[in-house]
């Protein structure tokens, strides 16, 4: 027990989460202005002409910018860093404290059911090979192929069956498609993993009608909400998924953290994720010179080592501020700028954008598209360099479903720079573009980006480009 009262609790002035630090509600905004705040908003950067623009970031489906609300909540407290747990001295107690307090504060975020654990990771790929090797002996997975890599590869290890599932052409498709392989395997520990939206074209996925197949064939349920929960509220007891992974880095939060949360059962009965200290209740040798350890039942049970208290709050600050900012108000914001963005590049003929479900398919604020006579790479290359504008390029560790999506073949024209990440024998260049913004993106950068989509297939490109370590970038030697 604390010798100290809840030290967070009496350092409330001084720490963050107090009303001083609140974000502000997006009702209360100019429609010009992005609803929160995030560090990098009047950075510059350099043109290939010499000149400097402010950066437009679009590539928030990577790594979104940073909260300034986080970067000042953990500024705060950097003063009070101590040792987590069993810690005696009065800043191990309170970081302790603070790092149980940001548990109760995701697990609030994402409305857990009684019972259900919060368990602090690196990533989503961290949660879900957490996940992968918790998962009882026997265990057949289902993906559809449609998955970004960190969902679709951690299952393919000893002890377990993978079925991948041909990309769905509709929400109607994909929970009949589902249905269909669940009954042709009924026995057994069985597993359906499924992304909230996709983080190529942002599609939402229908997650709650797929886990109610899932249930209804005694399958679980696992949610990648990496590219949701930054856009959508999120709630574990209403969609009824058994767990839900999510990355820090996509919510605003910069330091590495990520989340699985769910239920217990599966998580206490393996082994540890990682064996050592913090994981283990007791250790002791035995006569015959071994050692038996008992291990923590719990989070505990997978967060072997010093945690990382400075990302899990951050990862709770984070949070708040989208729940402070609420996700009613986001959204609406979001749908409209997904409209323009939509209208604006269909309306140029040279682009095609992608999509699973069809053109009418609700989405996040995330895009990809390819430009007739264009490589993808020399044009996201053309974005940065001649108007400061940060986009990705590329098959975003979703290679099966952009080349469903792209029909296999090379989607451009042959470029001096090619892809950056290789291509299967026969493909020339195959990769696309990416866009993606979030509720820290001003409307300005999303209408300088289209008048540069729109002034580049016009006009072309003002430079010469060529491929340095397989990345095309701007050709400074002249």
């Amino acid at each position: 027990m604390s010798v100290h009262p809840s030290p967070a609790a009496t350092l409330a002035p001084t720490l963050p989460g107090t009303p001083s630090g609140r974000t502000p509600s997006a009702r209360h905004l100019p429609a010009h202005r992005a609803p929160l705040d995030v560090l990098g908003q009047d950075v510059e950067v350099p043109l290939v002409t010499g000149e400097k623009i402010g950066y437009a970031a679009l590539d928030y489906a990577a790594s979104a910018p940073a909260l300034r609300r986080v970067w000042d909540d953990v500024a705060a407290y950097a003063p009070y860093y101590g040792s987590v747990h069993r810690g005696a001295g009065y800043l191990s107690q309170l970081s302790t404290d603070l790092f149980e307090q940001s548990r109760r504060t995701v697990a609030d975020f994402l409305d857990l059911r009684d019972g259900d654990q919060v368990v602090f990771t690196r990533a989503t790929t961290d949660s879900l090979n957490l996940l992968a090797g918790v998962l009882p002996a026997g265990t057949r997975v289902f993906a559809f192929e449609t998955e970004h890599h960190a969902s679709l590869l951690p299952w393919r290890r000893d002890g377990l069956t993978v079925s991948y599932l041909r990309a769905p052409r509709s929400h109607a498709e994909a929970v009949a498609a589902l249905d269909a392989a669940l009954a042709e395997y009924p026995e057994g520990p069985r597993l359906f993993c499924v992304t909230g939206a996709s983080n190529v074209t942002g599609e939402l996925w229908p997650v709650a009608e797929l886990t109610e197949v899932a249930h209804r064939h005694g399958a679980r349920v696992v949610l990648d909400a990496a590219q949701l929960a930054p856009h959508h509220r999120v709630s574990v007891r209403e969609l009824d998924v058994d767990w839900v992974a999510f990355s820090g880095h996509k919510l605003y939060a910069p330091f590495g953290a990520g989340v699985l949360a769910g239920r217990s059962d599966w998580l206490d009965a393996a082994e540890p994720y990682l064996a050592g200290g913090g994981a283990s209740r007791t250790v002791a040798r035995e006569a015959d010179g071994s050692v038996a350890v008992e291990w923590q039942h719990g989070p505990a049970r997978h967060e072997a080592g010093s945690p990382n208290v400075i990302g899990a709050y951050a990862v709770a600050s984070a949070c708040r501020a989208l729940t402070e900012a609420g996700f009613e108000e986001l959204e609406a914001r979001e749908r409209l700028l997904v409209e323009r963005l939509t209208a604006g590049l269909t309306a140029v003929p040279e682009v095609r954008v992608l999509s699973l479900f069809g053109a009418d398919a609700p989405r996040v604020g995330v895009l990809s598209f390819v430009v007739r006579g264009w490589n993808s790479s020399h044009f996201a290359a053309a974005l940065s360099a001649e108007y400061g504008i940060g986009v990705r390029d590329g098959l975003f560790c979703a290679h099966p479903l952009v080349r469903t999506l792209l029909g296999g073949d090379a989607a451009g024209a042959p470029s001096e720079c090619g892809a950056p990440e290789p291509s299967l024998p026969g493909e020339r260049s195959l990769n696309a573009i990416r866009v993606s913004f979030g509720a820290g993106t001003p409307d300005e950068h999303l209408d300088r980006f289209l008048a540069a989509v729109r002034e580049l297939v016009t006009d072309g490109a003002r430079w010469t480009y060529r491929n340095e370590g397989g990345r095309c970038v701007a050709d400074t030697r002249r």
